[in-house]
């Protein structure tokens, strides 16, 4: 009998501020990369980053989702 896979979302969220950017980001990858090694993520499926905005359309931080299979 085929064995079921099982595909999980996992969200990750950072504030961007101006000039830190770049250190932001390195920080939201390193999360990311401590969450797949402490999971034991056999396969990650996607990847994917959106920003959020203020009301004057400025972005001020970033999703990053992960769906991987367990």
């Amino acid at each position: 009998m085929e064995e079921k896979k099982r595909f999980k979302v996992k969200t990750f969220t950072t504030e961007l501020r101006i000039f830190k950017t770049i250190k932001e980001l390195k920080g939201l990858d390193e999360e990311v990369n401590h969450f797949i090694a402490k999971n034991r993520v056999k396969k990650v499926i996607s990847v994917s980053d959106t920003t959020t905005t203020d009301d004057t359309g400025a972005t001020i931080g970033m999703i990053r989702v992960l769906t991987y299979e367990t």
